[in-house]
């Protein structure tokens, strides 16, 4: 007996290390953003990319201590924390591994541009991605504290040497797609001939976003939650979320 299970023992220590080898480690995908909800129009990527395996952390400088919504809440700790809630349970709806809150101050990151600790603390996430998905230069629609994460994430990404550098991807909306109502007029958009690189997502993954959409419940009343998901498919994403190379 002891004779037949000691050559099966080492045959399988053998064959550890090959298959170890034989699997890859998983895409480790950063999406580095200002607010809870700044993850809605790249919602259904973000699906996608976690169901073919890819390791996903959501980042949010600021909890949105300053942006009510819909909601009717004071500023402050407990908008903070009701967005914090939120943004769990939209990670948790695209299937993320991770949701993070760095704390800044909403409406504040400006104050930050010559300050350290914001862009130490969104290098921290950054050293270990694959890729990363964050506003472009123009925040979506001008706003701010969308501009300064995009800058400081290029900022840092580009100080990485090549063989350490991510892919970092800015999302765009193509030129002549945009939904058509009043709210989204300002919103910025790309030639499409600049979004080279795009992520295309199933129906499940639309599912995906729509739940995630439905969790921001501060922000959006429900017609909007319902109904956003699917009017982006329909006008500027048609299946693929597209996005815009830094370099």
């Amino acid at each position: 007996m002891n004779r037949t299970v000691a050559p099966i023992a080492l045959a399988a220590l053998a064959m550890t290390p090959a298959t170890a080898q034989q699997t890859p480690a998983p895409q480790q995908v950063v999406v580095m953003l200002a607010h809870p909800d700044d993850e809605l129009p790249m919602a259904p990527a973000i699906a996608a990319l976690a169901r073919q395996g890819a390791e996903i952390t959501i980042v949010h400088a600021t909890p949105g201590d300053a942006g009510p919504g819909v909601s009717g809440m004071a500023k402050g700790d407990a908008l903070a924390d009701t967005r914090r809630a939120e943004a769990q349970c939209a990670g948790r709806a695209l299937g993320v591994a991770e949701v993070d809150n760095l704390g800044f101050g909403d409406g504040r990151l400006v104050e930050r541009v010559r300050d350290v600790s914001l862009a130490a603390a969104l290098a921290h996430h950054l050293a270990s991605a694959d890729t990363v998905l964050t506003w472009g230069p123009d925040g979506g629609y001008g706003h701010t504290d969308h501009r300064m994460v995009s800058a400081l994430t290029t900022q840092i990404v580009q100080t990485m040497p090549a063989a350490e550098r991510p892919k970092l991807l800015y999302v765009g909306i193509p030129a002549g797609s945009l939904p058509p109502v009043p709210d989204m007029a300002g919103w910025a958009t790309t030639d499409p001939a600049l979004l080279t690189e795009s992520i295309a997502y199933t129906p499940a993954d639309l599912d995906a976003a729509k739940a995630a959409a439905a969790c921001h419940v501060t922000q959006f009343d429900e017609a909007t939650r319902a109904g956003m998901m699917p009017l982006f498919d329909a006008t500027m994403w048609r299946g693929t979320v597209h996005f815009r190379p830094a370099f």
